[in-house]
């Protein structure tokens, strides 16, 4: 601190003896508070200079703030062109998964396509097989039933001719 301050010990001490302290203690006291006014007091040099250093922290501290600014901005256009590149490669494989998936799923439609004509043709066969084993057996069973039905007729005609020949034989015979 720069300059001293103006205080009037003269009345200082006058107005101590007057309220009861010896001279001695009043000028010692008086001595004091110059010198702590003179050591703890800011004048009005002190307190310009100190707002010119001030002003000159301030400075420092905007042309800090700016450089931060301008170091954020760098970093931030450099994190955007590795989010955009990151972006485009993820996008590329992302591109070629789904090119894969693609082909992949037209071999597998295709593997199901083939899987369909292949089965339509075996369930044709096997009903043409059965088809032809069904009239096979049809045409078995009528040919049994024709033979049973003969001789079923042989049976009931010869049971015929034999129960009129009884008939007749009886009527002779009564």
């Amino acid at each position: 601190m720069t300059g001293a301050i103006a205080f009037d010990t003269h009345r200082f001490v006058k107005r101590l003896t007057e309220g009861g302290f010896t001279e001695k203690q009043a000028e010692t006291l008086a001595e004091e508070h110059v010198a702590l006014l003179n050591t703890n007091l800011a004048t009005k040099a002190d307190i310009a200079a100190a707002q010119t250093d001030l002003a000159a922290v301030e400075a420092g501290l905007k042309a800090d703030i700016e450089a931060v600014r301008a170091d954020v901005a760098k970093v931030e256009a450099g994190l955007k062109a590795e989010i955009a590149k990151v972006e485009a490669g993820l996008k590329a494989d992302l591109a070629a998964v789904e090119a894969g998936l693609k082909a992949e799923i037209a071999k597998v439609e295709g593997g199901v396509e083939t899987l369909r004509l292949e089965t339509e043709a075996r369930i044709a066969k096997a009903e043409t097989e059965l088809k032809g084993e069904i009239a096979r057996v049809e045409n078995g069973l009528r040919a049994e039933i024709a033979a049973v039905k003969a001789d079923l007729l042989k049976w009931m005609f010869g049971a015929m001719i034999a129960q009129g020949g009884l008939i007749v034989a009886l009527v002779k015979l009564l």
